[in-house]
């Protein structure tokens, strides 16, 4: 339902905006990277904004992965209301393992594209392709990955010519300056067209090698901060938030920590009688090897409360839920997920075999995502809310509410 001066999305009100509002979802911003950065004086916006803005620590959705947490801040909504409950799943209807970047499991609207309908120019940029559709779903205007900015069209993206934009090359995949890229496609953008809305998601590239205060996430940080304060000298309502946190997953002796469940699956019951999927999964696996803390365990009704019992006293297990209870605990659609859900803890990560992992490609010791430990993120907006009710469980699904609602 749409006002004059409001839309109404997955039974939330938003304001439209007075100012030019930007969200920016940081890909894997555990919140001590900014406390890191903004310690060693590589973020003085950032400084500045904690100091007279509006500084939260909220709760991402579970799995902390990045496609369920980037669609549920543009509808407002969990993963049981919007459907996408991770990067890769099992469709049980065709018997097959997919990845979930096809709008069609979709199942509710985004605001962007609310905002879009009722008059606001609205542009969307994200890192890597892999969420374009998704985020620029039934959305009129402008939508785009660095990942593919040479490949644009008027017709496809609202676009036409996005390297001329930026006078930049397009970047690797797996480099910083993927999520460089973002943030100087929206700086000029606001320079040159002055979108009423704009959405940038970028990627976690960096923080899968680099922990906090690190010379090189601390780079990273500072580049961002650099590109946020020149959208805020713009006039920008800026809110930031993160599809999830990041932390270590190694042993003692920087080892990758991996309990392989498919493999202690088939030990435990026999080959063929499980299917493990890891929602993580996704094209790029080279920084994290598809090995995350969160899997979803398909089998037999008369295994499920074994293995259950048998993977909840399993060392480094955090948590084993039926799917009613994941479903109703992770907020998550309950024919999407499988009989069991297995979270581990914040220093190990989940495989399915050993011999279907290549882990050659790790440079540096594991650093990754998925589970409960990953959860908080930071939700920053470079304004004041007046009202702001700092007792209640904030989500970085309520970025669009603070931005739009409270900092306006």
């Amino acid at each position: 339902m749409t006002s004059v001066n409001s839309v109404a999305v997955n039974g939330r009100r938003y304001r439209r905006p007075q100012a030019p509002t930007v969200v920016v979802c940081v890909d894997g911003c555990e919140p001590d990277y900014i406390a890191q950065a903004v310690a060693a004086g590589r973020m003085p916006w950032m400084k500045r904004v904690l100091a007279e803005g509006t500084a939260l620590v909220a709760d991402c959705v579970v799995p902390s992965f990045t496609n369920p947490n980037n669609l549920s801040i543009v509808t407002g909504v969990p993963p049981s209301v919007h459907g996408i409950c991770g990067n890769y799943l099992y469709d049980a209807a065709s018997g097959t393992e997919v990845m979930m970047n096809d709008p069609k499991w979709l199942r509710a609207p985004t605001l962007l594209a609310a905002l879009a309908d009722a008059g606001d120019q609205v542009a969307v940029i994200t890192a890597k392709d892999k969420l374009r559709k998704l985020l620029g779903h039934a959305m009129k205007g402008i939508c785009f990955s660095s990942e593919k900015a040479d490949q644009v069209s008027v017709e496809e993206n609202g676009i036409a010519e996005v390297l001329r934009l930026t006078d930049l090359p397009v970047p690797s995949v797996y480099s910083a300056e993927l999520s460089e890229f973002v943030f100087a496609a929206g700086l000029r953008l606001m320079q040159s067209q002055r979108p009423d809305v704009m959405y940038l998601s970028t990627t976690d590239y960096i923080q899968h090698k680099h922990a906090p205060g690190d010379d090189v996430a601390n780079a990273f940080f500072a580049m961002m901060d650099r590109y946020l304060g020149q959208l805020d000298a713009l006039g920008c309502v800026i809110a930031l938030t993160a599809d999830h946190g990041m932390n270590s997953k190694v042993k003692l002796d920087a080892s990758p920590n991996v309990i392989y469940l498919q493999d202690t699956l088939d030990g435990w019951i026999g080959a063929g009688t499980s299917r493990v999927i890891l929602p993580i999964t996704d094209p790029y696996v080279v920084h994290h090897g598809a090995l995350g803390s969160f899997a979803t365990v398909y089998l037999a009704a008369d295994h499920v409360e074994t293995v259950r019992s048998r993977l909840a006293a399993t060392w480094g297990i955090e948590a084993v839920l039926t799917r009613a209870d994941a479903a109703a605990r992770f907020e998550l659609p309950a024919d999407r997920i499988g009989d069991l859900v297995v979270v581990s803890e914040r220093n190990v990560v989940l495989g399915t075999g050993r011999a279907r992992h290549d882990l050659s490609a790790l440079e540096l010791p594991l650093r990754s995502h998925g589970g409960i430990s990953e959860q908080r993120v930071p939700l920053i907006v470079n304004r004041p809310a007046p009202g702001l009710d700092c007792s209640r469980r904030w989500r970085n699904f309520d970025a669009f509410d603070l931005a739009l609602n409270l900092a306006q």
